[in-house]
């Protein structure tokens, strides 16, 4: 739980920004262009005593700072809140609404919400919904092909996720590429703890792999991804097994876990496969051959293929990863990588590629800043004091 710093420059305002997992905790401190002052990362899940010390210390390790807001990662806005919205009794029954539809990530945020607005009491808090950036999804795209009477009393639809992670790379890739990110066709894929797919056409979503809830899509680390829904009715009839159990199975016990009965993480993964163990690898090549499918799928929403993006923790730092998603690509017109590892964002595919593969740090700390400050300063805009 060590806090790190950057030199101090003076006191220019900064966001507390909060992002919240189901077993973890990381705050930051950003100020001005994109800059951390402070951070620390608490591996033990928010709502917990420890947390509860951990937030305590870093606050005062930091009072110095005068904090303009507090902007939160809000894994799902469900149905009303589609943009960043100032925390008021209104947004947090709303977020209460659809706890359910996010069990690893929405408790432990409503938790911290309340806890540091006690804390800091005269200071706007912020959420930002990860599902934000898939509100325009089109109508054929984010339908689910369910009853209607269900589909407009319970809300049902595709709602998309990980959105803090794709306008951060979004944005990247257009600075890379050189050009606006409204006028890119892409394949992005944020792979970490969990993992989805988007395609976006002219800088908007125009499909990803997950639906209604954060359990859809590719496997990931011990979630399911999509499931044929057959076999969970199958495994609920009579008693083979109960909600709960099918509920615990699908969320904490499948993906890579389920498959390996080794490891959700790939590192770990990675050197048993080479070490011969035949589950491990049974794992990494499931993982891969989702992915390539999804992205398969995601290029028939566009027109053209700019490049192929990758983020998040895998993305970033799992080159045996990157290597076998590409290897199943080539009728994209995608390479295998040339380069393993990389410092700085940039494309680890040949100059002369037909479609660059380009590897972004995951900064949603730093969206979060972003979106946090511009809906304020949308809030005090004389003209419109609407989000």
């Amino acid at each position: 739980m060590t806090t790190t710093r950057s030199p101090a420059t003076g006191p220019d305002p900064v966001v507390l920004v909060c992002d919240p997992g189901s077993s973890s905790l990381r705050l930051v401190l950003a100020g001005p262009g994109d800059r951390v002052v402070a951070s620390r990362h608490i591996e033990q899940p928010p709502g917990s005593p420890a947390v509860a010390v951990a937030v305590d210390e870093f606050l005062s390790e930091v009072v110095s700072r005068p904090v303009r807001a507090v902007g939160y990662r809000l894994v799902h806005g469900g149905p009303a809140l589609t943009r960043p919205s100032l925390v008021d009794d209104e947004v947090l029954r709303e977020v209460r609404a659809v706890a359910g539809l996010a069990p690893l990530h929405l408790p432990p945020t409503l938790d911290l919400l309340d806890d540091l607005r006690r804390r800091l009491p005269d200071v706007p808090h912020m959420v930002c919904p990860d599902t934000a950036f898939h509100r325009g999804l089109p109508v054929v795209a984010a339908t689910l092909a369910l009853p209607a009477p269900w589909r407009e009393k319970y809300h049902l639809r595709r709602f998309g996720f990980h959105g803090l992670s794709y306008a951060w790379a979004l944005r990247r890739t257009g600075d890379l590429l050189g050009r606006r990110p409204d006028g890119l066709h892409l394949v992005m894929a944020h792979l970490g703890g969990g993992a989805s797919v988007t395609a976006v056409r002219d800088g908007l979503s125009a499909d990803t792999s997950m639906s209604m809830t954060p359990l859809d899509g590719v496997p990931m680390c011990t979630r399911s991804g999509a499931i044929d829904p057959g076999v969970l009715l199958w495994l609920l009839e009579g008693d083979r097994l109960t909600l709960r159990e099918v509920t615990d199975g699908l969320y904490h016990r499948s993906g890579l876990l389920g498959l390996s009965g080794l490891s959700d993480d790939t590192r770990d993964l990675v050197v048993a496969a080479d070490s011969g163990d035949e589950a491990a690898r049974l794992a990494l090549d499931h993982y891969s051959h989702r992915l390539c499918r999804e992205i398969a799928a995601a290029s028939a929403s566009l027109d053209r293929l700019d490049a192929l993006v990758l983020t998040g923790e895998i993305g970033w730092d799992q080159p045996e990863i990157r290597t076998a998603v590409c290897a199943g690509l080539g009728i994209l017109g995608v390479r295998p990588p040339i380069r393993d590892r990389l410092d700085a964002d940039g494309p680890v595919s040949a100059p002369d590629a037909p479609v660059p593969v380009l590897v972004i740090e995951p900064r949603e700390d730093l969206e979060l800043a972003r979106e946090t400050l511009a809906a304020l300063a949308a809030l005090d805009a004389p003209d419109d004091r609407s989000l």
